[in-house]
């Protein structure tokens, strides 16, 4: 399975797109914002330092895609130059990695990029490289796509991937509704001559789509070829969906697919995919705020001080009562226009 396999199933195949979108809305779909301790004198300054490299590289539309990219194939690679500045950021595309060199002690020396994107080797220290699950030691990541990509080899045999049976039942389901959707018929007209049977051939042939109606003064039989009623594939169909289902590790799709569905099964569903996706955002949050370091000492502040921090969401609004504004207008710690202005947020009209 190569990181294009895993570009084309989400692509071209409707049910991977959703397990990867479904699974990356619920992590970042909210947005994010920094918060620093706020005990440090100068930390809102070296929040606002963060905010705005936030701002220029538009972390947020990043997070955005390294996200599938993680969730699809437990891989994204973001290069930066160093010293690290406010515009050395950027997000590679997926493919564009094809091979990462490592030591015998398995450190990472190089990330080799492929033949179309140059072929050139781009030191460890410049790529930033969020690696999900890698099993066995790999230096790659593994997505919830890999499951459903890979074939398995069981004593000598080998079985083909889910989305590949997956794909193969797509292919022939037109098939065999243009051949079952109209029936096949045997017309038989007994003591006819050649001749009359070639020309009753050629009108029966040019009978429309949507049918047609005829008339003869001979006997005719007229038999209808269905496909046995005995043949049932139902089962094994159920089994491939299931699995492709379990793979993808989000049930949300089922849920928009599966008639008869309760709220309750709903809620369980919501539940067991709420462990998955905290688990990503920790993750994520962790190699982000190492990103936010360099951003930090090049302002002159101390990061462990200034413990400036991603949350997931939008910061809660504080509760703010009109008494207390009241109060704040009567000590003059508010000027004319901004007691306006909340009373205004509040509800207040004028």
């Amino acid at each position: 399975m190569s990181f294009q396999d895993c570009v084309n199933a989400y692509r071209k195949d409707p049910a991977c797109k959703a397990f990867v979108d479904f699974l990356a809305d619920q992590v970042v779909g909210a947005g994010f914002y920094t918060t620093v301790d706020e005990r440090f004198e100068d930390a809102l300054d070296a929040k606002e330092a963060v905010d705005a490299f936030c701002e220029l590289v538009n972390l947020d539309n990043m997070l955005q895609t390294a996200v599938r990219e993680l969730i699809a194939s437990g891989n994204s690679f973001w290069e930066k130059i160093e010293p690290l500045s406010l515009v050395d950021l950027k997000i590679l595309p997926l493919t564009s990695i094809r091979h990462i060199k490592r030591d015998v002690q398995g450190n990472v020396q190089a990330y080799v990029q492929s033949a179309t994107c140059g072929g050139k080797s781009l030191t460890a220290e410049r790529i930033i490289h969020f690696c999900r699950n890698p099993v066995d030691g790999e230096p790659f990541g593994t997505g919830v796509l890999r499951p459903l990509l890979e074939k398995l080899t069981v004593s000598g045999e080998t079985r083909t991937s889910f989305l590949e049976m997956k794909a193969r039942i797509e292919r022939m389901l037109p098939e065999i509704f243009e051949k079952y959707v109209g029936p096949h018929e045997l017309w038989i007209f007994e003591g006819v001559s050649d001749n009359q049977l070639a020309e009753y051939q050629c009108v029966i042939r040019s009978k429309p789509k949507d049918g047609a109606r005829f008339v003869y003064n001979k006997k005719a039989d007229v038999k209808t070829v269905q496909i046995d009623p005995r043949t049932q594939f139902q089962t094994y169909l159920d089994h491939i969906i299931n699995q492709l289902y379990l793979g993808g590790e989000t049930p949300l799709p089922k849920l928009f697919t599966t008639p008869g569905l309760t709220e309750a099964s709903a809620k369980v569903a919501a539940d067991l995919v709420e462990r998955k996706v905290s688990s990503l955002q920790r993750f994520i949050k962790r190699i982000v705020e190492k990103i936010f370091t360099p951003i930090i000492k090049q302002e002159g502040y101390d990061p462990k001080k200034v413990g400036c921090r991603l949350n997931w969401g939008t910061p809660e609004k504080p509760q703010i009562a009109i008494a207390d504004v009241l109060k704040a207008a009567e000590l003059k710690l508010l000027s004319m226009e901004e007691f306006r202005n909340i009373t205004k947020e509040l509800g207040w009209k004028y």
